[in-house]
């Protein structure tokens, strides 16, 4: 419970751009104390900074770099995790894939599997898709954002929530000791509605955001069923993962 609100307060300062404290205590419904532990949370985290009065959402370092730039960086290592990633899948799975320029990769890996349903918000993901006729693909419907290049809205989440899904592959822009953050907050729901109806989740990573903290975190290190990168972290993050009893799964790239 305590988690989950520390997660909805993060998404509504940074919505808001800023709040008061009591501003806080009202739209929570806790006392001033128990918002005083959680936001003391939020700025340990490093997503906002206290203010007179209140908190202010923290500017994000990692400003979201456009689509096709981040789809080009690094375009090899990527599409490495992805085929690893891809060996996770089973014939006759129901997977989600997250918006994002990885996860994108894993996409010709299955063209091998039988019987498989994606459901999706990554429009170039869906186009990938085409060609492979054991895929049903379930597009989730939404709002064209163009710097993420998915679909996005309330109407996204909302249709994502009925879905029972085997395994969800999903990107970040980071992962440390707060756990897995992304930079666009159109975003946040959608990892989180896709993380609760999934029996398996796993984050897919290059090892350039491992140690990066973004804008949100969606979801705590403990939550992820493994960890797919290219190569072997730093002991600290290894560390990590392992306290919280995560899989780590290198491509070796």
């Amino acid at each position: 419970m305590k988690a989950s609100r520390i997660l909805d307060m993060e998404k509504y300062i940074t919505g808001q751009g800023s709040a008061s404290m009591e501003e806080l205590c009202q739209t929570f419904n806790v006392s001033i104390n128990t918002v005083r532990r959680d936001v003391v949370e939020l700025i340990r985290r490093g997503t906002v900074e206290k203010v007179y009065g209140g908190v202010t959402a923290r500017k994000s370092d990692q400003q979201l770099t456009p689509y096709e730039e981040r789809r080009i960086s690094r375009e090899a290592v990527k599409a490495a995790i992805g085929r690893k990633a891809a060996e996770l899948v089973q014939d006759g799975d129901i997977i989600f894939i997250d918006s994002g320029t990885t996860t994108l990769q894993m996409i010709d890996c299955l063209a091998q599997k039988r019987d498989l349903t994606v459901i999706t918000n990554n429009m170039e993901a869906v186009i990938r898709a085409l060609p492979y006729e054991n895929m049903t693909v379930i597009v989730l419907p939404g709002q064209l954002s163009r710097k993420t290049n998915s679909l996005t809205g309330d109407d996204t989440v909302s249709s994502l929530r009925r879905y029972n899904i085997r395994a969800a592959f999903m990107a970040a822009t980071g992962l440390s000791a707060h756990g897995a953050t992304n930079s666009s907050p159109r975003e946040y729901e959608i990892k989180r509605a896709a993380i609760a109806n999934s029996e398996k989740v796993y984050l897919l990573v290059n090892q350039e955001k491992i140690g990066l903290t973004g804008l949100m975190t969606f979801a705590p290190v403990s939550v992820f069923d493994a960890v797919v990168t290219d190569a072997r972290p730093g002991s600290e993050a290894a560390e990590l993962l392992q306290k919280e009893n995560v899989e780590l799964i290198h491509s070796g790239s």
